[in-house]
């Protein structure tokens, strides 16, 4: 996926070494990670971040709107193949809007007769001049919590620099996000709805180097802001019943 608004560079990053192949995960635009987040909760064998990221998805509907934005739906429903992974009868929908804004939301129906629970993202990666020029603001105050180093934090600068790896998930947080690259001269605005918990992850140096798909640069060059449903913010659906995830993405003006 790529997003260029006129007069600007790309707002995603897309690995030159992503494979594109059904079963790998694109490193890149806005994988979706679904029906769960990160490893699976009790069996390891299970794909990172779930199925939806791995398998095709159905296209739905492509439209041009009088206003001049773009329309794509699509669709990931339960079959034989999710069902070796999951058990539930489900549909998700993808739903991209593309025009001043790139707007994309994750909409799960429960068509199961009895309720599920799941958890998802919108993992997006953004473009960025170098992670030395960049910085992130909308979280002073939050909650966190880091898979690479124990404990509970709270976002105590306006300011959060890349200056290491890092897996920082901001717990109780529906704050729009801004991302500031003094090189590319520019400040990504991330809003998001049906989302508590962001995600800021940089897989820094050395992690990198150990990514097939990734140049070992590639870390300089990206940082992912993500909508995310897990930790305390799981999704519960009872038959018949739909949870929306959302982002809007654009330039401040």
């Amino acid at each position: 996926m790529s997003f260029r608004p006129p007069n600007s560079e790309d707002i995603l990053w897309m690995s030159p070494k992503s494979s594109f192949q059904v079963g790998q995960p694109i490193r890149g635009g806005i994988p979706v990670c679904f029906p769960w987040f990160g490893p699976h909760k009790t069996d390891l064998a299970k794909p990172q971040h779930g199925f939806g990221r791995l398998m095709y998805w159905d296209l739905v509907e492509t439209a041009a709107k009088p206003c001049g934005e773009t329309l794509v739906r699509l669709q990931l429903c339960s079959s034989k193949e999710t069902k070796a992974y999951w058990p539930f009868d489900f549909c998700a929908e993808l739903k991209v809007v593309i025009g001043q804004t790139l707007d994309i939301s994750l909409k799960v129906t429960n068509q199961s007769d009895e309720s599920l629970e799941y958890t998802c993202a919108l993992h997006s990666y953004y473009n960025l001049s170098s992670i030395e020029n960049t910085t992130i603001t909308g979280l002073l105050g939050s909650s966190y919590h880091s898979q690479l180093e124990p404990g509970e934090f709270v976002q105590e600068s306006r300011k959060i620099e890349i200056l290491k790896a890092e897996t920082r998930h901001y717990h109780n947080t529906e704050a729009t996000c801004t991302i500031e690259d003094t090189l590319f001269k520019r400040k990504i605005r991330i809003q998001k709805a049906g989302s508590k918990i962001t995600t800021v992850w940089n897989p820094g140096k050395e992690t990198c180097a150990t990514i097939d798909d990734m140049p070992d640069d590639a870390y300089l060059h990206f940082v992912c802001v993500e909508a995310v449903n897990a930790f305390d913010d799981v999704i519960k659906l009872a038959p018949g019943n739909s949870h929306t995830t959302s982002a809007i993405i654009g330039l401040e003006e």
